[in-house]
């Protein structure tokens, strides 16, 4: 959002006070003038039509002499606000509402004047010194046109009508440019002040400086956003820290096996290591590069996982699977007198998942039980139904974890401090596999354990019919 923004509502606003001002001084100053000279028109015009109705009847066939109807043109007068006139054909006033003030005024009438309209306006042939409304109406009878009824009203009447409509309709906008103020103020309150801090925040974040907080207390979709901001950048933040980690890791875990190798090779190449030991020292060198290689298998079954790769799922016997695996490790168990207590919940347990990921899962496991049992001890595996789900379970009773380690254990690189001996070998990626690979099936791997007596680790597939 440009500094400028504002200002831009400021300035509209200010327009449309402008615009509505001179649209009231104007086009409503002229349509309410044009709407009030119609219907004025039209009211006197009617008036005059029923005034020479009645002369019509009292004067038929007679020259027009109505000086004795003064007093009635006079008492019309104020109700229509206006002079009103009888004159005969000659244009000659014989009668008016002033009381014969206007009598023998002659004046060049002409009622074809005013064309198809039922009205006119000036100064009626220069009788009044200012603008008029006039109409006019014809005295007839038998055929014949005796004379005409005048009535003329001021147009400064319509002008003071006019105005006072025009008052309201200023004092109504200047109303509405009050609330449309305040509307204005609560718009900057609200949304325009929010929305800088809002921006302000985003541009820290755009900087690098991830520990900005965008300070708004609001419970609005403005607060949401600002709450929505603040926790990407401590999601950020968070991300960039444990990728500074995992990069020291990844270097640490390289370069300790790498300075073994480039170690024992020198030795032997220098003849610091005899040739009858040499064949020892190789042996430990292709360990070391086992381990490498365990490393990055790791790493990039990881970046699969992390790339969202589509699983290949199919439906299998999760019974058959764990005995494989098991089997797997037969020469293993031998060295530590190590055994399997394999118990199932049925006979043929169907679930719906990717074969090779969930097969890694239990190697990692059992890997991990193996790894941690003391000798001539039992690792118990078991898979059972409930509901929907098959759940497996893989239990040691070994060194266990550290209850302050439970929650790290998923995490990449992590080894706790009674692990550290036991297992130099490994790489901390192993449990961090398995529970990618159980979130991407959208189930949950679980651990209990207990230091000193041991860990089981417990997770979940859908099951399906057999």
């Amino acid at each position: 959002m440009k500094r400028s923004l504002y200002y831009k509502f400021i300035f509209g606003y200010l327009l449309f006070g402008l615009l509505g001002f001179l649209i009231i001084s104007t086009f409503s100053s002229k349509m309410t003038y044009e709407h009030l000279l119609k219907e004025r028109a039209d009211l006197l015009y009617d008036e005059a039509n029923q005034l020479a109705a009645e002369y019509s009847a009292v004067y038929s066939g007679r020259d027009i002499s109505l000086s004795q109807m003064t007093a009635q043109l006079s008492a019309f007068s104020p109700a229509l606000q206006s002079e009103i006139w009888v004159v005969n054909r000659n244009g000659t006033v014989t009668a008016d509402s002033s009381g014969g003030a206007r009598k023998g005024l002659s004046v060049d009438f002409d009622p074809t004047a005013i064309g198809n309209r039922n009205y006119g306006l000036g100064n009626f042939y220069g009788a009044f010194p200012y603008d008029v409304l006039s109409v006019s109406a014809p005295i007839a009878a038998n055929y014949r046109t005796y004379g005409y009824v005048l009535i003329h009203m001021p147009l400064s009447q319509l002008s003071a009508s006019r105005d006072g409509i025009l008052n309201i309709l200023y004092i109504t906008s200047a109303i509405i440019f009050a609330l449309s103020l305040i509307i204005l103020i609560v718009f900057t309150q609200t949304v325009y002040f929010p929305l800088k801090k809002i921006t302000a925040g985003a541009n820290e974040y755009a900087s690098g400086n991830l520990d900005y907080h965008i300070q708004l207390d609001s419970q609005d979709e403005m607060g949401y956003l600002s709450n929505t901001l603040n926790y990407m950048s401590d999601e950020l933040n968070r991300m960039e820290e444990y990728q500074r980690n995992f990069i020291a890791n990844v270097s640490h875990d390289f370069r300790s096996p790498l300075t073994s190798i480039k170690g024992y090779l020198e030795a032997i190449l220098d003849g610091t290591i005899p040739q009858e030991m040499q064949e020892k020292y190789l042996t430990r060198v292709i360990a070391e590069t086992e381990r490498l290689n365990k490393l990055t298998q790791g790493l990039l079954t990881l970046n699969s996982l992390d790339s969202k790769g589509k699983l290949n799922r199919t439906n299998f016997d999760i019974n058959r699977v764990i005995k494989d695996t098991a089997a797997s490790f037969e020469v293993t168990c031998m060295k530590k007198d190590l055994s399997f207590d394999l118990t199932f919940g049925d006979s043929i347990q169907m679930v719906h998942g990717d074969l090779g990921k969930i097969q890694q899962v239990l190697y990692n496991l059992i890997d991990n039980a193996i790894k941690f049992s003391s000798n001539s001890s039992v690792i118990y595996i078991q898979a059972y139904p409930r509901y929907e789900k098959i759940f497996v379970s893989v239990k040691d009773t070994g060194i266990g974890i550290p209850k302050e380690s439970i929650k790290k254990i998923w995490d990449r690189f992590y080894k706790s401090d009674l692990s550290r001996g036991k297992d130099k070998s490994g790489t901390g990626l192993g449990l961090c596999i398995v529970r990618e690979i159980i979130q991407s099936h959208g189930e949950n791997i679980d651990v209990i354990s207990t230091e000193g007596v041991g860990s089981e680790f417990i997770f979940s597939l859908p099951r399906v019919s057999p």
